[in-house]
């Protein structure tokens, strides 16, 4: 392999002078066809020459002709082997150098041979003292000159593998892959003039030994350089994945995850990493949707997709078996950089197979399994394949947003109404050791819409899954997949006690939609009064949710389950309240502040009130849930404060500010202290701590905008707080015991 030092000395238009000297000798062999045809070969036409030795010498002189004609294909091939490389060298060495050039810059300094140290050259006498007195200063010099080792070092490497794979194809385009043709070791009649095609073949060639047992190391050494040097080049992807077919890509994949994960684990490590490189095939040959080959892997894999394969260790079950998509979104999970219309076409093709194969009124699902398929032991296995492709979308939230928009298509509603989630993961009634016949028992898996979770997520939020969200602008789209959600939700009777694993994804949905929320519970503004619900745009063009209150408070209830997400959801709106008084005039009179006063009461009333039907749920451990909820409420301000970013208690902002500031701190305090009380039903009735929130929240604003905390005006708008409080929190008890 070349090294740093060849590399930039290495003269690259020699590649190019080769290339047309090969190009030359095309032609010449071109000049003697010519000749061979009209001065040989066409004695030995009829006219001519007849009888068997006219025919026997016309074979051999045919065999010779299309020699001259191979040998040009060659020729010409080996030209655009050679200008193919000069082009990739060429571009991987510019890299090289502008790493080099980089580091040189941040005050590295590279050797002839590419090593980085730290420059001490550059450093006044001053800084040269300190760097010699400072062991951290020293520290920090060595770990960056070994990041830009690092990055010098792959860059090199890039190279190397490029030149491996010029090699690859060096070797192979001399060979003469026509058995058939009268010669023996003749010149290439078929010689291709792209290295990645070479790479590409060699890569099937490997894949069909790993599938068959019989990889050597140093083919999986090669198989793991193939996908390095090609990752994103769209020839090589295409054509591996053409040559493997959608059988055969399934059938390296499950040889890596057994090797991986059973045969092999002590080089788990390199058969997870040649995965990933097959994911990222699939990634880029799949890119572009309306390719020729892409409707034929896709066709390809619509067979695939449900036949069975043996997955070796996955099942301590004899004949357990594991369906193409199964074994195609495993391998997805490993990559990334999917098409938008790659991963909706996979997800659509997914739910065809699983409604086709139910409505054939077998038992169970089409994926069903023996095992359990979530936790380290087996949960990297997407048994789910549906719901493994939504959380690979849940990447792409404009991908997710399309998928699940009702106004386009019902996948929502299937996913949330139509799909049996418990019958996706079968165990049947036979014992470990047995065989997949007997009666199935629908169960659901730890793991169940984990990936409808996410994608629901990123679909509602316009951001990355797995956290809380700001406020911010919402699409029509966004804001009725919500809305959607929540009515289906209630129609199932499922929102007081939401499915599994979709409590925490709505959590951080419901704070992004905080604003909206805020409205609901404050029952005064026209957008937002009614039980009919639906999404409306503002002149700015934000889509605004505006479910019924009813429906809205049963869903925050299902996510109160969970007592450390719902101290999020009521930190949320406490600094949505804030920020709401903080934003007022300074000059306020009693109608600009008796509103928003009423609002926030409602809301925060509303949240109590949630709060309070967790104290009549005898299921609950009352005095460990408020533990947890104050938890995620105290964890929640450094979270919620990202609608308005105020530090509590800081010295950063205006005094309105950071009074306001100690109306969530004091409040806080209230909650944590009430935690520690009997949580019985008679403390439910009362709920101190609420009418205290207010009472903090309007003296705090009094306070910071010089009013008099004890004065008659104070009062009567504390009064009027706390009666909206009540309203609020009553009403929400009252949608709660509706219907049971």
């Amino acid at each position: 392999m070349p090294t740093y030092q060849e590399i930039l000395a290495t003269d690259l238009s020699t590649l190019t002078t080769a290339a047309t000297k090969w190009d030359e000798m095309a032609g010449q062999f071109h000049e003697r066809e010519t000749l061979y045809h009209d001065k040989v070969h066409t004695i030995t036409l009829p006219t001519q020459w007849v009888g068997e030795s006219s025919q026997a010498a016309n074979a051999t002189f045919g065999i010779t002709l299309n020699e001259y004609k191979s040998a040009q294909t060659e020729a010409k091939a080996m030209a655009s082997l050679l200008r193919d490389a000069h082009t990739q060298f060429v571009d991987l060495r510019k890299k090289l150098e502008s790493e080099r050039d980089a580091a040189i810059k941040d005050g590295m300094t590279v050797s002839a041979t590419g090593y980085v140290t730290f420059d001490t050259s550059k450093l006044t006498q001053a800084e040269m003292s300190a760097y010699h007195h400072d062991p951290d200063y020293q520290q920090s010099s060595r770990q960056a000159a070994g990041g830009w080792q690092t990055r010098i070092d792959n860059a090199v490497r890039s190279i190397c593998d490029a030149d491996e794979g010029f090699e690859v194809a060096l070797v192979q385009v001399v060979k003469d892959s026509v058995i058939s043709d009268g010669t023996s070791n003749g010149f290439n009649g078929r010689a291709k003039g792209d290295i990645e095609e070479y790479e590409a073949d060699e890569g099937r060639d490997i894949a069909l030994r790993v599938d068959a047992g019989k990889a050597t190391a140093h083919d999986y050494q090669e198989l793991q350089r193939l996908f390095r040097d090609n990752s994103g080049d769209k020839a090589f992807s295409q054509t591996l994945l053409d040559d493997l077919g959608a059988d055969g890509t399934l059938k390296l994949s499950n040889s890596l995850d057994n090797l991986a994960y059973y045969k092999d684990k002590k080089q788990s490590g390199q058969y997870l990493d040649i995965q990933k490189g097959l994911a990222t095939t699939l990634a880029t040959a799949t890119h572009d949707t309306g390719s020729a080959f892409y409707k034929r892997f896709r066709s390809d894999m619509q067979k695939a997709g449900t036949e069975e394969f043996k997955l070796d260790g996955l099942s301590k079950i004899p004949d357990e078996r594991v369906r193409g998509y199964q074994s195609l979104v495993t391998l997805m999970q490993r990559g990334s950089g999917y098409s938008g219309q790659f991963l909706t076409d996979t997800a659509d093709d997914i739910r065809h197979a699983e409604t086709a194969y139910t409505a054939q009124g077998k038992l169970g699902s089409v994926w069903s399994q023996r095992d359990k398929f979530s936790g380290a032991d087996r949960g990297w296995f997407a048994n789910d394949p549906l719901d493994g492709v939504l959380g690979i979308m849940s990447h792409d939230p404009a991908t997710s947003t399309a998928y699940l928009d009702p106004a386009h298509n019902d996948n929502l509603k299937y996913l949330l109404h139509g799909r049996d989630w418990d019958t996706v993961v079968d165990h049947f009634a036979t014992p470990p050791g047995g065989t997949t016949q007997g009666m199935p028992v629908g169960v659901e898996d730890g793991d169940v819409r984990q990936g409808f979770g996410a994608a629901l997520e990123a679909a509602t939020t316009g951001g990355a899954p797995g956290a809380y969200h700001p406020i911010g602008q919402h699409t029509a789209a966004q804001a009725n997949i919500l809305q959607q959600t929540i009515a289906t939700l209630n129609e199932d009777k499922h929102a007081d006690n939401l499915p599994k694993n979709l409590t925490q994804p709505l959590a951080h949905i419901l704070t992004s939609y905080t604003a909206d929320t805020h409205e609901t519970f404050g029952y005064t503004d026209s957008h937002y009064t009614g039980e009919a619900g639906g999404v409306w745009t503002d002149k700015q063009g934000g889509a605004h949710l505006a479910a019924p209150v009813g429906d809205l408070t049963k869903v925050m209830r299902g996510i109160a389950n969970d007592p450390e997400a719902f101290g999020h959801l009521y930190g949320a709106e406490q600094v949505y309240s804030h920020d709401v008084l903080a934003g007022l005039p300074q000059d306020a009179n009693a109608t600009d502040i008796g509103v928003p006063v009423r609002k926030n009461s409602r809301a925060i009333g509303a949240y109590d009130g949630i709060r309070a039907d967790i104290i009549y749920d005898e299921r609950f451990k009352k005095t460990q849930w408020a533990a947890d909820f104050n938890h995620g409420l105290g964890t929640s301000l450094s979270t919620a404060l990202m609608f308005n970013p105020v530090s509590d208690l800081s010295p950063v902002g205006d005094l309105a500010t950071k009074s306001l500031d100690l109306w969530t701190y004091e409040s806080n305090k209230e909650h944590t202290a009430e935690a520690n009380l009997a949580a019985t039903e008679e403390n439910a009735k009362t709920y101190d701590a609420g009418q205290r929130d207010v009472e903090h929240m309007v003296r705090q604003w009094a306070q910071s905008r010089g009013h008099d905390i004890d004065s008659s005006y104070t009062q009567s708008v504390l009064q009027d707080g706390q009666s909206s409080y009540s309203d609020g929190r009553n009403y929400a008890l009252d949608h709660l015991r509706a219907d049971r």
